[in-house]
This record gives C-alpha cells, sequence and structure tokens, in this order.
C-alpha cells in the first residue's frame, strides 16, 4: 500500500487555505493548514510532512522567511516546497529559488496542474 503524500498548505487567506483543501484533498493528497509562516515553523517542530505549499505575502513571517528558515535546519533542508501566489515578477521567482523553493506555481491556480506539480516534487 502507498502512503499518502502529507502537504502543509501557508496561506493568510482563509478562502484559499479551503481552496487549496479541497483541491488537494480530491486528488487524494493529506492536507495540514497554516495561516503563516511563523504558524507553520512551530507546527512543523513537532509534525512531518513530504511537502509544503506556502503563499509569500503573509503578516508575521512571509514565504521568503519560511522558506528560508526551512532550509537552514536539517529536518526541512531538503523537503520539496512549492511557492503558490500571486506574484509572477522575475525578481520574486528569482529570490525564492535562491531561499530554496522548489518550485512556482501562480494564483488563481488549475487544480490539476496543482495536483501534478506535487506529483512530480514530492517524494
Amino acid at each position: 500500500m502507498t502512503k499518502t503524500t502529507r502537504i502543509l498548505t501557508v496561506d493568510d487567506s482563509a478562502s484559499m487555505r479551503a481552496l487549496l483543501l479541497h483541491a488537494l484533498t480530491q486528488s487524494g493528497f493529506e492536507v495540514e493548514q497554516a495561516e503563516d509562516g511563523q504558524v507553520a515553523l512551530e507546527w512543523l517542530e513537532t509534525n512531518e510532512v513530504d511537502l509544503v505549499i506556502t503563499d509569500i505575502n503573509m503578516p508575521r513571517l512571509d514565504g521568503f522567511g519560511l522558506i528560508e528558515q526551512l532550509r537552514a535546519g536539517p529536518l526541512h533542508r531538503d523537503k520539496p516546497i512549492l511557492v503558490l501566489t500571486t506574484e509572477s515578477s522575475d525578481e520574486k521567482k528569482q529570490r525564492a529559488r535562491q531561499a530554496g523553493a522548489t518550485g512556482w506555481i501562480v494564483k488563481p491556480f488549475d487544480a490539476a496542474k496543482l495536483a501534478s506539480a506535487v506529483r512530480r516534487v514530492a517524494h
């Protein structure tokens, strides 16, 4: 039996978290949620996921900061991290890559493409 891929979605928008939850669970993934990078970091101290999907623009700790902090520690150094954001500038994409993001998806997202991206990067 194959293990279900467990994903942490990080977004300050409750409606976006609901959309992600629906799209990802419909595709057979297990989904956990956090409303910003700080909550995500605290949750990840005691929980494990296969993949993180994060927004960039959030209060307290944004997506760039979250990625940098996850990459700095041994636990999540190699964990796939997808950025899901309305931002599409090359400068932001470059900054996300430098922070350690695995991939970039622009909102609004297509559920099938999102599921396919997750399958591509999740081990």
